[in-house]
């Protein structure tokens, strides 16, 4: 709404669920929020409530042809967005099996595989380091309840030639 009016009323809800309650109870026609109230009828869904407010203030598209293909790029979006969801949820399991694969070798004082560097402790490194950390010389938060693979990290992130790119490379937005 901002896009396009400075003139908006945003009143926002603590999130405890019993000032929830009280303030949406028998407005909120799914019983959640977000709702709009318009000049007395409450809309609720989030991309309902988009597409209404994209339609008043000249932000949805001329043709029928072109809402669909903005409903289907939104629709993307949510798709995308619970993939995340999935993937965040499924990551500590997938952490923990790393790092006890990683255990069986030298007690996860080393490296993947054998005794040297190899490319699978490269792309390990490289994954965590994009994934979590966006490519900043720092062990990820999301590793560090896993204490192997985070020694592992550091390990890797030190090696001097991997430590020297890691400073002189060029920054790439991800």
């Amino acid at each position: 709404m901002r896009v396009e009016s400075e003139k908006t009323n945003d009143p926002r809800i603590a999130k405890k669920p019993e000032q929830i309650e009280g303030r949406v109870s028998g407005k909120a026609p799914f019983g959640q929020l977000p709702l709009l109230e318009v000049d007395g009828t409450v809309l609720a869904q989030s991309f309902s409530i988009m597409r209404y407010v994209a339609n008043e203030v000249g932000l949805a598209p001329s043709t029928n042809l072109q809402k669909a293909q903005a409903d289907m790029i939104v629709d993307g979006c949510t798709d995308l967005a619970e993939l995340v969801e999935q993937a965040k949820a499924a990551t500590p399991t997938h952490l923990k099996f790393l790092e006890d694969i990683l255990a069986t070798n030298n007690g996860g004082k080393g490296f993947f595989v054998g005794d040297k560097l190899s490319h699978a402790d490269i792309a390990m490194f490289n994954l965590l380091n994009y994934a979590f950390a966006h490519g900043k010389q720092v062990v990820p938060d999301e590793v560090k309840h896993f204490p192997l693979l985070a020694g592992h990290c550091a390990r890797i992130m030190n090696i001097p030639n991997i430590k020297k790119w890691l400073e002189e490379r060029p920054e790439t937005a991800m």
